[in-house]
């Protein structure tokens, strides 16, 4: 089968219309435990016009967002109220999350998506962090690869300007937050590494020993102001132009080693999914250079290991996508351990019309650095030279042209076989297993006008639907 692949180079010109590292060990990610919150909708002071004609159905769903993070969701799910698409709303939801929960999905990290329409193959977004390449840096950091990623997913799917849908997260940082449950458990668990950097006391601190807890009120005017560049210049500036200039600037200060090349070539790449057909369900699972997608597929068709179907792929030293879908073909899936593996957080969006996003994003470690690119606001992510790769998974099932499930996780070492033991029972119609540190986000479909979200029950994540697709 033939595979196509593509890379893209942001524009420097605002866009309107389309046309481990050193880190201490601490600050691995530790499980948060919580509640499934019930749906609402809420956007603080935020308009956008959609280019889309289609309006949602009256009485009917208008589609479901799940993520680990509640403000996240509610952003975008609002975005779906408002005529968005399931890409416009996963954007808006990644971006939200940049602020809501920069333990794990700030813009100095990156990651991976997935988009499924209706009668269209499957395609992965894959937008991974380079290693810096200036030396000298005492806490080497990775490149800001997500606003690229995020920006390609919308201009080929999306159907609202690119600029209205990071109002809402630069809306948030300006305003304030208020605490999750899950980053306040990410800032308890390296705690005292992270105020040992002044940027990062200033915003996440109270006081010299203790950081803001759950429920407390957290403005971030910094990112605000970087927000609020990228709304008025455009996502190239932060690759090609002035912004790049001050975040390289101060990621050197920060001790990350970056440099004004390094952003010109974080480039984002567009692929074919991985694929299965089995008892008449169609299957579509994120593609290598996001090996998690192998793993969970290989779990979802053989039961086996995703890690150790990951660790074997890894040490084969393949990298290609037609590699990767021999090997899920033949069943091979081979055997291996992996080293602790980063922190990541997970989300899934679907829309009226059946087009599902599943995503993974990841800082490669948890706080990244755990130091801030200056007067940016940006948490810097850690090098993907000095820490091993997440395990970024997710899958779509389709029957014929109905959607029958969209599936992503985190979970660190467990996040791909937790997405393919999910893939299996939404097969299977059967409950999805919850055991084990892997973290599944998933929309469940009888149809694609009867979806309902699941949000890990060990987690503090929050299901957004119409109806009552919240409910497990």
């Amino acid at each position: 089968m033939a595979h196509r692949q593509h890379q893209i180079s942001t524009p420097d010109a605002p866009q309107g219309r389309r046309v481990s590292s050193r880190f201490p060990a601490a600050l691995m990610a530790t499980a948060a435990s919580g509640l499934l919150l019930g749906a609402c909708s809420w956007m603080p002071g935020v308009q956008f016009i959609s280019n889309n004609e289609t309006a949602a159905p009256a009485g009917g769903s208008i589609g479901t967002v799940v993520a680990d993070e509640p403000q996240a969701a509610l952003i975008g799910h609002d975005v779906l109220a408002r005529g968005g698409n399931a890409a416009d709303a996963a954007t808006a939801t990644a971006l939200a999350l940049g602020v809501t929960l920069p333990s794990r999905a700030s813009f100095g990290g990156g990651g991976a998506c997935l988009v499924s329409r209706p009668g269209e193959p499957a395609q992965a977004i894959t937008f991974l962090p380079r290693p810096g390449t200036s030396k000298g840096g005492d806490r080497p950091a990775g490149t800001a690869a997500e606003f690229r990623g995020l920006y390609l997913m919308q201009l080929h799917y999306g159907t609202v300007d690119f600029n209205d849908l990071v109002a809402p997260a630069l809306n948030l940082a300006s305003t304030g937050i208020t605490v999750s449950r899950t980053l306040a458990a990410d800032l308890a668990a390296v705690r005292p590494a992270l105020l040992a950097d002044d940027n990062a006391r200033a915003i996440f601190g109270r006081g010299e020993a203790t950081t803001v807890a759950a429920g407390d009120s957290l403005a971030q005017p910094r990112l605000a102001g970087f927000l609020e560049r990228i709304r008025v210049a455009g996502v190239g500036d932060l690759y090609n132009g002035a912004l790049a200039d001050v975040y390289v600037t101060a990621a050197q200060k920060a001790g990350g080693g970056l440099n004004d090349e390094d952003m010109r070539q974080t480039l984002p790449v567009q692929t074919a999914t991985l694929t299965t057909r089995q008892g008449g369900v169609d299957a579509s699972f994120l593609a290598p250079p996001a090996d998690g997608g192998l793993g969970a597929a290989l779990r979802y068709t053989t039961g086996a290991s995703a890690q150790g179907a990951v660790a074997a792929w890894r040490a084969s030293g393949n990298t290609t996508l037609a590699a990767a879908q021999a090997a899920l073909d033949s069943g091979h899936s081979g055997n291996g351990t992996l080293p602790a593996l980063p922190a990541s957080t997970s989300f899934v969006v679907t829309d009226h019309s059946g087009m599902a996003v599943a995503c993974a994003v990841s800082e490669n470690n948890l706080f990244g650095t755990g130091r801030i690119a200056g007067s940016t606001g940006v948490v810097l992510g850690a090098s993907p030279a000095r820490t091993p790769q997440p395990l970024l998974s997710a899958a779509v099932l389709r029957d014929q042209r109905n959607l029958r499930a969209v599936i992503a996780a985190s979970g660190q070492n467990e996040a791909a076989d937790a997405v393919g033991d999910a893939a299996r029972a939404a097969a299977h119609d059967t409950p999805i297993p919850h055991e084990g540190a892997g973290r599944i986000n998933a929309i469940l479909c009888h149809g694609n006008d009867s979806c309902r979200g699941s949000t890990d029950p060990c987690a503090a994540g929050l299901a957004a639907g119409t109806t009552n697709d919240s409910r497990n």
